[in-house]
């Protein structure tokens, strides 16, 4: 957790809860209570902020990510477990799985729930074994990528 502006523990529930409101302001919501693909991107776009002044990694390695392009790089890794941390979808390093379906099921599109589910379900253990927080996360963002055709990351 070098270099962080903040401890992140204190913040991911308000950050998570600002995310979900994001959700809502940027447009209306289908009656399913599910987001827009533009409200989900409009939204991770705070994550992507926040991460990207923790990491200090280029935006141009970030941009490569949405093309699933991994560059082999300490900070694009670190700025990945940011990503996931504040999402709740990592937690030092391991998986949360539940949280991750939760989060699949009430607020991804359909669109893009179903092939995030089966990728997760592929990647459930992409990550075992990897001691390193930002490693993990960069193995499982890899294979979820590799594994979902819908593929999409702030």
């Amino acid at each position: 957790m070098d270099g962080w502006i903040f401890p992140l523990h204190k913040w991911r529930g308000r950050i998570a809860s600002l995310l979900l409101l994001g959700l809502f302001l940027h447009g209306p919501v289908p009656l399913e209570g599910k987001a827009t693909v533009e409200q989900m991107l409009k939204s991770g776009e705070m994550i992507r902020s926040v991460c990207l002044g923790k990491a200090k990694v280029s935006e141009d390695l970030v941009n490569g990510l949405r093309d699933s392009q991994f560059v082999d790089v300490k900070e694009l890794k670190c700025y990945v477990n940011c990503v996931m941390e504040m999402m709740q979808t990592m937690k030092k390093g391991k998986l949360n799985y539940e949280a991750s379906m939760k989060q699949i099921d009430t607020i991804m599109p359909d669109e893009l729930a179903e092939p995030m589910r089966r990728a997760l379900d592929i990647c459930r253990n992409a990550s075992d074994g990897i001691k390193n927080n930002c490693d993990s996360a960069y193995a499982m963002l890899q294979c979820i990528s590799k594994n979902n055709p819908k593929f999409i990351f702030p």
